[in-house]
């Protein structure tokens, strides 16, 4: 069916919400009926069923398995983002987070990473490179790169155990309080979908974030990619005045679980670039 006859993009959205009712109405992992079933269900042709189809398997919502046919995919992990006052204070993200090193050493800034830290290029800085996790499947790759002289003896055991902010905090005496981060669509490389096992130029989100201690010093400066079929953020908006605060522990949208959840609160803005305080 050619693309400009009429009906033909109404008829691919009822194929499309009819498809959407019946992945809700089963769980992750169980099967739907196959695309010849389906068309005759939904009294379709096979073209404008696949175009419906194919929208849901990009949008993370179904997964095609060759040979075997069609199933609801796993639920996405969901950040909820709450507004209150000035200050942005988030709950828990769904599911057990888990770190895996990639990479731990200590070399120069260099002129980028410098500017955004307010240090010498020939400073050190520690470069993590970490493997996220939820439930034990891979979520997140995430860059981090600390100021050297913030934390003298960091170990690989503190970047895999536990909260890193609450390390920081107890064992090097840093306190961070702000963190300014920007969010945008991206694609992963070939590299980076063989540690996420995606498909290579799958949808993902990137996370830039520069964090900062009580004094205003930059501490952090990290960016993460996130995969796009498992991964979403909801904004809950307050549109008049609250009875009281909501305050809520959990984490930055980018900041699995954990991160600032039992430190200073975060005050958190909403940029479109990371400040490099130059």
């Amino acid at each position: 069916m050619k693309a400009d006859v009429p009906g033909t993009v109404l008829k691919r959205e009822r194929a499309r919400d009819a498809v959407l009712e019946l992945i809700e109405s089963r769980m992750p992992g169980d099967a739907i009926p196959s695309e010849r079933a389906l068309c005759a269900l939904l009294g379709v042709s096979r073209p404008t069923l696949r175009a419906a189809v194919d929208e849901l398997v990009a949008a993370g919502l179904l997964v095609r398995e060759h040979g075997r046919g069609m199933f609801v995919a796993p639920e996405k992990i969901t950040q909820e983002l709450v507004s209150a006052d000035l200050a942005l204070s988030l709950p828990q993200a769904a599911g057990a987070w888990s770190s895996r090193l990639l990479e731990f050493t200590t070399l120069q800034a260099g002129a980028r990473v410098g500017r955004k830290l307010r240090m010498s290029p020939a400073e050190e800085i520690v470069y993590v490179a970490r493997l996220r996790l939820v439930d034990g499947a891979p979520m997140a790759i995430e860059h981090l790169h600390i100021r050297a002289a913030l934390v003298p003896g960091l170990s690989a055991q503190e970047l895999e155990d536990g909260d890193l902010y609450e390390h920081l905090r107890h064992t090097h005496g840093v306190h961070v309080r702000e963190a300014v981060q920007a969010i945008e669509p991206t694609v992963v490389t070939r590299a980076e979908a063989q540690l996420l096992e995606v498909p290579e130029l799958s949808p993902a989100l990137l996370f830039e974030r520069l964090t900062s201690d009580t004094a205003g010093v930059p501490v952090e400066y990290v960016h993460s990619v996130y995969r796009g079929d498992r991964y979403r953020i909801v904004s809950r908006l307050a549109l008049g005045p609250a009875a009281a605060p909501l305050v809520r522990d959990g984490h930055h949208p980018g900041i699995p679980p954990g991160d600032f959840a039992h430190g200073d609160p975060i005050a958190s803005s909403t940029r479109g670039d990371i400040q490099s305080g130059s």
